[in-house]
Parts: C-alpha cells; structure tokens; sequence
C-alpha cells in the first residue's frame, strides 16, 4: 500500500499562484472541495501517482476536472468564425455607455418600480415603453426576457382555449430546437395549420375562422427564405381580415428593427414601426438580435391588448430586471439620433465597416500568423462572406476579409483550430473547405488580437483551457 502522509495539506495547495487563479475563478469553496475529491481518488486507487507530492502539478489536474464539469464558463473569446450575432457566442455586443446603464442600474437603488411624485408604486416597463412608442407609433409597450417569452406570452394572454390558424411555411423551428407549434402549446392554444409549406392565400385565414377564434398570428420567416413557387399572405391583407372578424392580428417578426437595413447593404427588413402602420395589433421582437442590445423580448401595439399582457400573472414570471431595462433605456435613446447611432450601436458598428479597414486588419494579423506556422501551411489574406447569424437574414452575406490558412494535412488545421481555442483568450475560427477561416469583420482592437496570437503554439495538442 502506497504512503499517503506526504499528500500536500489543501491550505498549502492553495497557496500555488495557478490554483489560487482558479480559486478566483471558479469560487474558492469549489476548488477546495475538488481538491479534497482528488486526493480522496488517490488514496482510494491504492496507488501514488507521479504528479501528487508535488503542489504546483494539481492546478492542471483542477483544469481538466473543471473543463469536463464546467465547460469554460463565460469567459471572453475572440469572434472570427464569419457569423456576426453568433448565438452560441453571446450574441449582439452591447457598446461600454450601453453596458454602463446596466452597471448603473445595478449598483444603485432605482426607481424601478417607484412614482417619485406620488411616492406610490410605479410600472416598471413606464420609460422604456415611452421610447419604444416614439420610435415606432405604437400605442403601448411591454419588455419580457426574450421574444419566445413574448410570443407565449401574447398567446396566453389572448388566445388561450382556442384555436389559432398559422400558415404551415411559416411554423419556424428557433435555437435549441424550440418550435413554434411547441410554444403555443405550451401557451394553451390550439395550433390550426393552414395553406402548404409553399403556398397560403387569404382564403385559408378565412376559412379557418370561426366562433372560437381570438387570434390572428402570423410569423415573420426571419431564420429561413423558401424560393420558387410561392405565396404568402402579406400584414395589409390579414390586417383587413382581422378587422372584419374584429380579430387582433399579431405579427412575430423574431429577429426584429427599428430601422432600414438598407444603408447598411443588407436587405430591407421589415421594421416594428411599419408592421404597425400595415395594420398590425401587435408585434414582438428580439432585443439582441438586428436591434443590437441586450435579450428581452418586445412586444409593441394596441394599450387596450398591451393592458390585457400585463395584467397576466405570466408577465411578472417572464420580466425583466432593472440591468436589462437600464440598458434598453439607453439603446432606445440612441436609436432617436441617426446621426450618431452607428457609433453607439456595436452591431451596426460592425455592419457598416469599411472593407479597407478590415483587409487593414486582416493583413497585420498574417503577417504574424505567417510567423507562427509550420512551412507545410499557407497563410493568404482572401474575400469572405460573412453571415449575420441568430436565424437573422438567413440567405444575405456582407462582404468581408479572412485570414485563410491551407496545409498539405488536414490534421495540422485541426491541431491549429484547436490551438487558437486554447489561446489566454480564445479565438474562434472556423474550418470550411479544407481551410481555416480568421474573418476580420467582427475584430475591433487588433492590436490586441494580435497580441494575444502571440501565444499560439501550433506544435501543442493539447486544446483544454
């Protein structure tokens, strides 16, 4: 039986600079408690493995306990892999005044839900609603936690026990495999599918609609585009529909905007302001997809419905916090200046810059990369296309510049796509066509991406962080 006397104490483990790191990033009580797990292994496996007498060896063993158990966490990563929203990425990047809202919010007491002149309770969508209703003629507004929120929410508070006719092209399948027909399921409706994949005239809303109908919805396809012989019905139809059967007509644009896409060389999308004006009762609409800010869902229209919204006991369930309306407060105030909006939105930031600057960018970064890799790689500064993401304009690309890396073996790119992952702050390429992908477009400091490269070593396989 192997001697365990020598074991290192857990107070003198956490005296190593690496394992006291850990500690502060993962919680001290949470590496303590490894800890003690390891060495319990050790003595119950009867032997005495090389690394164990030495304290300066367990912060690896904790690296890859941690890794197994946790992932990463959040930790901040370098977005190069083409897809601007990039939902397993986070999304939309908020700017540092954005962010500074949300710290404001949080470190202060606020009047969250507090009138100051009558010294009563207030509501706490009140300011944000005001802006919202400036910026698109809404009548009213309400924020919950993310548009599938909303859409559950609109569908409960409305159309609960009945059925709700929805073009069958239009039963969109979001991330994490969350499907239109599940939500409102789960909102107490009764999905009445209409028209084909292809293919739905106004004809099919008609005949749809009887006594037990309380709900026109109709779901704008915002992660998807079918082409050919098609046919939808557009809002002005179904707005007209719905006022002659005295309906409500609820329009889900999911990615959503608050304004024309078109300067920005992406297609025109369109906005919650103009839903309205076609007709709409209601729409709803991501906070951190095309709007650029933080996730909540939005969902605009008519006091007498919004009212309805509220007062369901779902509303105070799927609210928001005082962080995320300190931050939609300050997007919605950039979005009345046009003048300065590029420069406080980072989404639109990145959509409008110039193809000079990211070619710029794209050649200090092979430059070094150059130096980096094996002679068996071939590193080119090449056109790219790069997507917006999150189910967002599906079939657009804007133009874009990559760092594109070849090799005579394949196995060497995947060694380097794991390598830059392993980076202090990971970079996150991607592999397509038997080449490694480093987009530009979404990179902003690249000094300091280039500083951070200075780090890969391409001989390493080892890819845990």
């Amino acid at each position: 039986m192997a001697d365990f006397s020598g074991l290192p104490g857990i107070d003198h483990l956490l005296k190593d600079s690496e394992t006291a790191e850990l500690a502060q990033r993962w919680g001290r009580q949470t590496v303590v408690d490894a800890l003690r797990t390891l060495q319990k292994q050790i003595r119950s496996s009867g032997g005495l493995p090389d690394w164990a007498l030495d304290p300066q060896q367990y912060a690896a063993q904790l690296k890859r306990l941690f890794a197994g158990q946790f992932g990463a966490g959040l930790r901040p990563v370098y977005n190069l892999a083409g897809t601007i929203i990039h939902t397993n990425l986070g999304r939309s990047l908020l700017s540092a005044r954005m962010a500074q809202a949300g710290l404001r919010a949080a470190t202060s007491a606020v009047t969250l839900e507090f009138d100051l002149e009558t010294g009563r309770r207030g509501d706490r969508d009140r300011l944000v609603e005001h802006l919202l209703c400036v910026l698109t003629g809404a009548e009213a507004a309400t924020i919950v936690n993310n548009n599938a929120a909303a859409v559950l929410l609109v569908l409960n508070s409305l159309a609960e026990n009945s059925p709700v006719p929805v073009s069958r092209g239009e039963l969109v399948e979001i991330g994490g495999s969350f499907r239109v027909p599940e939500v409102m399921q789960k909102a107490g409706c009764t999905l009445l599918e209409i028209g084909t994949t292809n293919r739905t005239h106004i004809e099919d809303y008609e005949a749809a609609i009887d006594a037990n109908t309380r709900l026109l919805l109709k779901v704008h396809p915002s992660n998807y585009h079918i082409e050919g012989f098609t046919k939808s019905v557009d809002v002005k139809q179904l707005s007209s529909l719905a006022n002659k059967h005295k309906l409500p007509l609820y329009i889900d644009l999911g990615s959503g905007a608050l304004i024309d896409l078109g300067k920005f060389g992406l297609p025109s999308e369109p906005t919650a302001g103009e839903v309205l004006a076609q007709g709409a009762d209601l729409v709803s609409f991501s906070g951190d997809k095309l709007l650029g800010s933080i996730q909540a869902g939005i969902i605009l229209g008519k006091k007498s419905l919004i009212e309805k919204i509220k007062a369901n006991p779902l509303k105070r369930a799927l609210r928001v916090d005082k962080i995320t309306l300190g931050i939609l407060t300050e997007t919605f105030k950039y979005y009345q200046d046009s003048n300065t909006l590029v420069e406080n939105i980072p989404l639109l930031a990145t959509f409008s810059k110039p193809i000079s600057e990211i070619d710029e960018h794209a050649r200090l970064v092979a430059e070094l990369m150059r130096d980096k890799l094996p002679t068996e790689m071939r590193c080119d500064v090449t056109d790219s296309q790069c997507q917006v993401g999150s189910g967002s304009l599906p079939d657009h690309y804007l133009a874009s510049r990559a760092v594109c890396i070849s090799s005579s073996s394949g196995g060497s790119l995947l060694t380097l796509h794991q390598n830059l992952r392993a980076l202090p702050t990971p970079v996150i390429s991607r592999v397509q066509d038997e080449r490694l992908w480093m987009d530009m477009r979404t990179v902003t400091e690249v000094h300091e991406l280039i500083e951070n490269l200075q780090f890969l070593d391409i001989t390493s396989q080892d890819a845990t962080p």
